[in-house]
C-alpha cells in the first residue's frame, strides 16, 4: 500500500542498466508491518548481482528498488505490531529480493518480525552495515555448526563481510579463531580477534598442520566457494569436524568430508525473505547482534567511502570492484 506523497528512490528499471533516481509514492505500515524512514543502506555483492541481471536466486523483478541491508527509524507501525514505536532505531535485512522493495529509497515498509532495535553503541548508519554478514554468520556457527567455547574454528575470508561478522561472533562465544585473507587484511583480521594467515602463502595443509598440530580444525566457515570450500572439507577434524558454507556454488567431492566422518551444511540466508517463513529468526538474530554491539564485541568493518543515495551506482561500482576495504554504506538524509 501506498500514499500519494512522494519519496526519493533508485529505481532498477532492467537488469544491466543502471539504476535511475527517481520520485515513487511513499508506502505505508500494513498490517503487521513498519513504515521506516531509512538512514543508511548498506550494500552486499548480491546487490550488485542483481542490478546485472546475474541472480535468479534472488526473485527481485525490475522494475525494482534494490537493497537488502537498511538502518533507520520507525516512522508509523501498522496493526498488530507490537515492540516498536515511532522513533525507535531499527535495523534489519528487509527485502530488495522476491519482489519487496529494498533499503535505497527515504522509506520502506518492512515486515515487523525482520527488524530489532539498533545497537545505541555505533552510529545509526553503520549499524545498515551488520545485518546480512550477522545473520549469516550466525546461521552458519550457531545454527548449523552448533559452536561450543573452547572449540577451534577456521574462517576463510576473514576480512569480508560474512567473515568479519563470523570471526567476531565466534570469539564472543568462546572459540579460538583461525581466519585467512590478503597480506593487507592481516591486521584487520588480528584486531578482530583471530590468529591471521596470508591465504597466498600457507596452503590448508600447512594451516591444519600449524594450528591444529594436524588434527583438523572443530568448525571451517567458507564464504569465498570454488577451490576454497573443497579445501575446506580436508581442514575438518575427523569424527565430528563441521564445514559450513555461506557460497556453496558448484560441484564439490563431498569424499574427503565423509572419510573424516564429519560433516556439511550450507547457509541461504534469504529463504525468510523469499518465503516469508522463519522471519521471527531473523529478528531474533539481529537482537543478538544488538546485544554483542552494546557490549563492545561486534563492530562492522567499514569502507572509507560514504556515498548519498543520488551516487548509489557508484556505490554499487566500488562494491563489485572488490577494491573497498570493508562494507559499504549509502547514507539517506
Amino acid at each position: 500500500m501506498t500514499t500519494s506523497h512522494p519519496m526519493s528512490a533508485l529505481r532498477l528499471d532492467a537488469p544491466g542498466s543502471p539504476l535511475v533516481l527517481t520520485q515513487l509514492p511513499r508506502p505505508v505500515a500494513g498490517p503487521g508491518d513498519v513504515l521506516v524512514r531509512v538512514r543508511a543502506a548498506g550494500l552486499n555483492p548480491l546487490d550488485t548481482k542483481i542490478r546485472a541481471g546475474q541472480a535468479a536466486h534472488a526473485r527481485q523483478p525490475a522494475p525494482a528498488v534494490l537493497g537488502i541491508d537498511m538502518s533507520g527509524t520507525v516512522e508509523a507501525v501498522g496493526d498488530g505490531v507490537e515492540g516498536f514505536a515511532p522513533g525507535d532505531a531499527v535495523y534489519g535485512m528487509i527485502g530488495g529480493v522476491g519482489g519487496v522493495q529494498g533499503s535505497l529509497a527515504e522509506f520502506a515498509s518492512v515486515d515487523a518480525r525482520l527488524l530489532a532495535r539498533a545497537p545505541s553503541r555505533i552510529p545509526l548508519a553503520d549499524a545498515a552495515a551488520i545485518p546480512l554478514g550477522f545473520i549469516t554468520a550466525w546461521e552458519g556457527l550457531v545454527d548449523r555448526a552448533k559452536l561450543q567455547a573452547g572449540q577451534l574454528v577456521l574462517v576463510h575470508g576473514g576480512a569480508g563481510g560474512v567473515g568479519s561478522m563470523a570471526i567476531q561472533l565466534a570469539v564472543a562465544l568462546g572459540a579460538r579463531v583461525v581466519a585467512t585473507g590478503s597480506a593487507a587484511q592481516l591486521a584487520t583480521i588480528t584486531a578482530m580477534g583471530a590468529t591471521a594467515v596470508d591465504r597466498h602463502v600457507d596452503d590448508i595443509e600447512a594451516i591444519v598442520r600449524k594450528y591444529t598440530n594436524g588434527e583438523g580444525f572443530d568448525v571451517v566457515y567458507d564464504t569465498l566457494g570454488g577451490a576454497t570450500l573443497d579445501a575446506s572439507f580436508i581442514a575438518a577434524r575427523p569424527y565430528g569436524g563441521h564445514v559450513v558454507s555461506s557460497l556453496g556454488w558448484g560441484t564439490h567431492s563431498l569424499a574427503p568430508l565423509s572419510f573424516r566422518s564429519a560433516t556439511y551444511s550450507g547457509v541461504f540466508t534469504l529463504t525468510p525473505l523469499l518465503t516469508g517463513n522463519g522471519r521471527e529468526q531473523h529478528g531474533r538474530i539481529m537482537a543478538e547482534a544488538t546485544r554483542l554491539a552494546d557490549a563492545g564485541k561486534l563492530v562492522p568493518v567499514l569502507s572509507s567511502q560514504r556515498f548519498r543515495l543520488a551516487d548509489g551506482n557508484a556505490a554499487l561500482d566500488l562494491v563489485e570492484s572488490g577494491r573497498s576495504a570493508g562494507k559499504v554504506i549509502v547514507t539517506l538524509p
